[in-house]
């Protein structure tokens, strides 16, 4: 049964002078330099976690972010991009690149990513209740690029294109395990697919980095279609997401987020199932514990800013997955807390750090996950 335990080492310090001036510049400038002239900033967090099948696994993160319109009265948006890269004492490794970039005005925007990971994952089967006896470890090897453009068509409403390719393979030695044995995988050795499709995205956000007040909705459609040895293979993948803030005080913010993803056409290769669980929609449950070819969720978040750069939150959630319709009577919870330190105020980035909970399956203790990312959950 796998174990994990994790330490991230994180530099999280109130703003008293005398401690600050004991660190080194460049420590004091990512984390607690206040600067309101619309220039580039750049935070690093070293990342050290331990598990049976993996051994140690050490890297960092990083997120430089900037802005293409450096005039203090513009109202172009936070451009960034984020980094990860960690190896472990037992050859694996997971690299990604993802970049966010808004051009002047907001007229467009363009954003794309690069992953590799070569990572062991716990399969525990297919559909919405799994158990947790049936944990197999599988090993995954996966690369992935996708970019996506958009386009200001009128106020608020951006239409544009999605675009890219993935390349995914997976094995697995325990011969009696669920994943090799559960005649409901298809596709158990992965596959090769190239994509394309529309997106469309309303957005009236005050702020892209921590919202206040405005909605946004996003909408994309890839059509996929395979590519090497998986070139029989056809599908889409769809997606919308919904999400509205709400500023009940000066310090205090409501936000909303619904949620709804869905795999289209006959075949349902299970690494292109919809999966529950991550840390910005349903925390608390492990990745991919419950998937099928349809997934939808609901959360709402209340934020406090309790000073300038410390805010605490608390959230609660439902959701579930279904291979053909939806049960009000089968969506699990999901629950917790979390705290923010913001090292830039001015863009209104932040370190999150939150605990979810999820349901207590019968026989089974409860689920629950920590996570500790960069920016807001939604």
């Amino acid at each position: 049964m796998k174990k994990l335990f994790t330490l991230i080492i994180i530099c999280y310090s109130f703003q008293l002078a005398q401690a600050q001036n004991m660190l080194p510049r460049f420590i004091r400038k990512m984390y607690f330099d206040k600067d309101s002239t619309r220039k580039s900033s750049f935070v690093v967090l070293p990342v050290l976690t331990s598990a049976p099948e993996t051994g140690i696994e050490f890297g960092g993160t990083g997120l430089l972010s900037f802005y293409s319109d450096t005039a203090r009265n513009s109202n172009t948006r936070v451009s960034n991009i984020y980094g990860y890269a960690s190896a472990t004492t037992k050859g694996q490794s997971h690299f990604s690149i993802n970049s966010s970039y808004w051009a002047p005005q907001n007229n467009y925007h363009y954003s794309a990513s690069v992953s590799f990971i070569n990572f062991p994952f716990n399969f525990y089967g297919i559909g919405n209740n799994t158990s947790k006896a049936n944990a197999d470890l599988v090993d995954e090897k996966r690369f992935k690029i996708n970019f996506n453009a958009e386009k200001l068509i009128t106020k608020n409403l951006y239409a544009g294109l999605v675009l890219g390719g993935f390349n995914y393979n997976y094995s697995d030695n325990t011969p009696t395990g669920i994943f090799n044995t559960d005649t409901q995988i298809q596709d158990r050795t992965g596959g090769a697919s190239v994509f394309i499709g529309p997106s469309l995205i309303f957005d009236s956000r005050n702020n892209n980095t921590y919202t206040t007040k405005g909605v946004i909705i996003t909408s994309y459609c890839n059509v996929m279609h395979g590519i090497l040895a998986n070139n029989s293979y056809s599908g889409a993948f769809f997606n919308i997401e919904y999400s509205q803030f709400f500023l009940l005080a000066r310090k205090l913010v409501l936000g909303l987020d619904v949620q709804e993803q869905s795999l289209i056409g006959g075949s349902s290769p299970f690494y292109l199932l919809p999966a529950m669980g991550n840390d910005e929609m349903m925390r608390g449950y492990y990745n991919g514990r419950y998937r099928d070819r349809n997934f939808i969720a609901g959360q709402t978040e209340l934020r406090y800013r309790v000073l300038e750069r410390i805010a605490i939150v608390g959230f609660l959630g439902t959701g579930e997955v279904s291979h053909t319709n939806f049960s009000i009577n089968t969506l699990k919870p999901n629950y917790g807390g979390g705290l923010r330190y913001f090292f830039d105020t001015e863009k209104g980035l932040s370190i999150r750090a939150d605990y979810g909970f999820g349901q207590k399956p019968a026989s089974e203790p409860r689920e629950s996950g920590f996570y500790v990312a960069l920016g807001e959950a939604f």
